[in-house]
């Protein structure tokens, strides 16, 4: 049986996306940061990655499909956060953001 391990080193010529919610931005801009840090880490340069920001997590899909569609980019990362509260709005936000998600991957 053969194995197989990918390394976290990108080539050269690799570039990512990262869309992020303004929604909840107070949160969401901490997982920015650390989506970026950990890109860096990983060797990506600064200038290899653009944010794409949106007004909500409904939004995310959409962009994160134009921009997996347009073949610029290496990866796309999402990013939103939606908050529970005492209402039904986070399930259906949440589920909705999460399976638009799944179909443009």
């Amino acid at each position: 049986m053969g194995t197989f391990t990918g390394t976290f080193e990108p080539s050269p010529s690799a570039r990512f996306a990262v869309v992020a919610a303004r929604f909840n931005q107070i949160v969401v801009d901490a997982l920015v940061r650390g989506a970026l840090d950990g890109l860096r880490r990983h060797g990506v340069a600064e200038d290899a990655v653009d944010v794409v920001w949106v007004p909500g997590s409904l939004e995310i899909p959409l962009i994160a499909k134009k921009l997996a569609e347009s073949t610029n980019y290496t990866g796309v990362i999402c990013l939103g956060a939606v908050i529970r509260g005492e209402t039904s709005h986070y399930e259906h936000v949440a589920g909705q953001a999460a399976s638009g998600i799944m179909q443009a991957g």
